[in-house]
C-alpha cells in the first residue's frame, strides 16, 4: 500500500483570500492559477499495518507540532473515504521554499492528496481528488491542474461544488513567470491567521470581493486570446487590490519587505521601456513575474542584480498531479 505522486505550485493570478468557511475550507470567492513547473513536491505514502501513528518526514527531517497535524488530518480524510484505519509513513521533499510565500502548501497537499488516494486504493476522479485536496489547503485543489485553473467557490455548506475546474492546459501558451527570490524565512504572519483577520476586521474587504467577477471574467477571455498585456494589467490590478485588505486589517499587517517594493518598481520601469512584464504577490514578500519568452534574458538580468535579491527562479506553465 505505497505511492509516490509529484504535484506542482501555481502562482494566483486571481488570488483567493478569505474563507467562508474555515474548517472544511470554503472560500469567499472563486479564483484562477496557473500552475508552474519550476517548483513541486514529490511525496511517497506508505500504509503499513505495524504502524501505531502517522510518521511525516520533510526534506528528511521528521516533523512534530502543527504541520504533522495538518498532515494527519488530512491522512485522516483518505482513511475515511477508504473505510480503512491503518496509519501511514509519508515522506515529502519540498522544491520549494516552505511557508514565505511560494505556494508550498499547495504542491505539498496536492501531492499528498494524490500519493494517500492511490496508496490506500482509491481511485479518484480530478474533480473528487480537487475536492478533497482543498480540504487540506485551499491553493492545492487547483494544483491537480496543469495549467490554467479556476477554483470553483461553490454554494453548498458541504463543499460537494467547490473545486478546481481546467481552464486551459500547459501547452496553450507559452508565459513565463519569473520566481523573485527575496526571503526564505518563515513568514510571520501565516496565511490562515492573515487571511482569517482580513476576513474579520478589514473594512477594505468587501470591496476585494465586489471586485472579483469581473476581473475573472476579463482574465479568462485574456487567456483563452493569448492576450498578454489584458491578462498581465488583470493579475497586477488583483495582487495589489488583496494586500491592500491586509493594511486594513486590525492589527494591520504585510508581507512585503523593502526589497518587494524595490522589485514591484522595477518592473513598472521595465514596462515604461517597452519590455511588457507584470508582478503579482502571494502571502509573502517574494515577487512573480510574469513576462514572454522573448524578454527571458532582460528580465533575469535586471532582476538578479537588485540589491536583495538572492535568487531567480525561471518557470513554464507546469503539468498536474502525476504518479511515479
Amino acid at each position: 500500500m505505497k505511492a509516490t505522486a509529484k504535484a506542482h505550485t501555481n502562482i494566483a493570478l486571481i488570488k483567493y483570500w478569505g474563507k467562508r468557511n474555515e474548517s472544511i475550507i470554503l472560500p469567499t470567492n472563486n479564483s484562477l492559477s496557473l500552475t508552474l513547473d519550476g517548483f513541486y513536491t514529490t511525496t511517497t505514502v506508505a500504509f503499513d499495518d505495524s504502524l501505531s501513528e502517522d510518521r511525516f518526514k520533510l526534506d528528511n527531517q521528521l516533523i512534530a507540532g502543527d504541520q504533522y497535524n495538518r498532515v494527519t488530518a488530512f491522512l485522516e480524510l483518505i482513511r475515511k473515504m477508504a473505510g480503512k484505519h491503518i496509519y501511514a509513513d509519508v515522506e515529502s521533499v519540498n522544491d520549494v521554499p516552505t511557508a514565505a510565500g511560494f505556494a508550498s502548501s499547495a504542491s505539498g497537499f496536492a501531492a499528498l492528496a494524490a500519493a494517500g488516494t492511490k496508496a490506500i486504493g482509491l481511485n479518484l476522479t480530478n474533480q473528487e481528488l480537487s475536492q478533497l485536496t482543498r480540504q487540506g489547503s485551499g491553493s492545492a485543489c487547483r494544483s491537480i491542474y496543469g495549467g490554467f485553473a479556476e477554483w470553483e467557490m461553490g454554494t453548498k455548506e458541504d463543499g460537494s461544488d467547490s473545486y478546481a475546474v481546467p481552464i486551459a492546459p500547459a501547452d496553450h501558451w507559452d508565459i513565463r513567470v519569473a520566481a523573485v527570490v527575496l526571503s526564505s524565512t518563515k513568514k510571520k504572519v501565516s496565511s490562515r491567521t492573515g487571511m482569517k483577520r482580513t476576513v474579520e476586521t478589514s473594512p477594505f474587504f468587501q470591496g476585494w470581493i465586489d471586485s472579483i467577477p469581473n476581473g475573472l471574467t476579463q482574465i479568462k477571455h485574456g487567456i483563452q486570446d493569448r492576450d498578454f498585456q489584458k491578462v498581465g494589467e488583470i493579475a497586477e490590478a488583483n495582487c495589489l487590490k488583496m494586500h491592500a485588505t491586509t493594511l486594513g486589517a486590525n492589527p494591520p499587517f504585510t508581507y512585503w519587505h523593502d526589497t518587494t517594493l524595490a522589485v514591484m518598481q522595477t518592473i513598472q520601469e521595465m514596462r515604461a521601456q517597452g519590455i511588457p512584464a507584470y508582478f503579482t504577490i502571494d502571502a509573502g514578500p517574494n515577487v512573480k513575474v510574469l513576462y514572454l519568452p522573448e524578454h527571458e534574458k532582460n528580465v533575469e538580468q535586471t532582476l538578479i542584480n537588485l540589491p536583495g535579491v538572492s535568487d531567480i527562479r525561471l518557470s513554464k506553465p507546469g503539468q498536474g498531479v502525476t504518479y511515479l
